[in-house]
């Protein structure tokens, strides 16, 4: 039997504010090689989650403490979609479908959600970052960050993930 106490999302939330990433995780599975992947992750505010898809998997997320928005983008990263998950919204959770371009904001510090998807975990093919994205520790991460806490269903790709702008 596991049981997953308030403690360690406490002690997740410390790890969050002392890294460089400002998230940590908690890994449920045993294993890379299992064929579900389960992990408890912790989230600062300013934790930049750079846009991403999973082609081949789908991902189910719910949140356990906090409140998220989830984004979701067309290929060339206009808005397609924005969803409240956690407290204060009337959403517990999420499921994104296969290659579905999305990103995850923690609208709240101590944010936290339980992943869960598919595996095994291979990182050549576990998600493809977003082109029109910067990377993370890019100097436009910030105002990136600005952009998708603002922006809404419609709007057209940020302004600096233009081929003008070269975010690698």
């Amino acid at each position: 039997m596991k049981l997953f106490s308030r403690a360690l999302l406490d002690e997740l939330t410390a790890k969050a504010s002392a890294s460089p990433r400002l998230r940590a995780h908690h890994n449920i599975h045993a294993s890379p090689a299992d064929p579900v992947q389960r992990f408890l992750i912790a989230a600062r505010r300013d934790s930049y989650f750079r846009p991403h898809r999973h082609l081949t998997k789908s991902e189910l997320a719910l949140a356990i403490r906090g409140h998220f928005d989830v984004l979701t983008f067309d290929a060339n990263g206009g808005v397609t979609g924005r969803y409240g998950v956690g407290s204060d919204t009337p959403n517990i959770g999420f499921e994104t479908p296969q290659a579905t371009w999305h990103t995850l904001l923690a609208v709240t510090d101590s944010a936290a959600f339980l992943e869960i998807k598919e595996g095994p975990y291979d990182p050549a093919t576990a998600a493809e970052f977003a082109p029109w994205a910067p990377p993370e520790g890019h100097e436009s991460v910030p105002a990136f960050q600005r952009w998708l806490r603002e922006v809404q269903p419609g709007s057209a790709a940020f302004p600096h993930g233009s081929a003008a702008v070269p975010l690698r």
